[in-house]
């Protein structure tokens, strides 16, 4: 089971950026806590961190055949990407998205979300916690989804 963990533009700056709504841990401190997570659970990860759009979509798209599920952070391309959005219908991979903030409590620009819709789940507001959250999640529907399968083979 391999999760892939694509994170968006500015979450290279955790722990430096905006601490009063973004919190003073730093992305590799994150990326350490679900790697932990994945070790106890048998789960292989993969991270990656891009300010660009398109590399975000190339990545989505480099998880078709290779990863098992998707936890993305698209940031603020979360309110502007229709191609991070129709990558991730693309691959029909298990999705689930995080916010650290709780964006439905901010800004008016940020009230529009073009992910949610496509992805199996969203973890918004419960700060870094949010990524353990998600990948209970995801080692969740993971699980569900290899029973059916199992079943089905039966």
């Amino acid at each position: 089971m391999k999760i892939a963990v694509i994170q968006g533009p500015n979450l290279n700056m955790l722990g430096i950026r905006e601490q009063q709504i973004y919190g003073p841990m730093k992305l590799e401190q994150i990326h350490q806590q679900m790697k932990d997570f994945a070790d106890q659970n048998g789960v292989e990860i993969e991270f990656f961190q891009s300010n660009l759009e398109g590399e975000i979509v190339d990545r989505i798209q480099e998880c078709y055949g290779d990863a098992h599920g998707i936890i993305i952070n698209p940031a603020a391309y979360t309110h502007t990407s229709i191609a991070i959005r129709d990558a991730i219908a693309a691959v029909s991979l298990p999705t689930i998205e995080v916010h650290i903030s709780n964006v439905a409590r901010r800004e008016e620009f940020r009230q529009k979300n073009l992910i949610a819709p496509v992805c199996a789940s969203s973890v918004v507001g419960f700060g870094p916690f949010g990524y353990h959250l998600a990948m209970i999640g995801m080692v969740q529907i993971l699980n569900e989804i290899k029973a059916a399968q199992q079943a089905q083979q039966a």
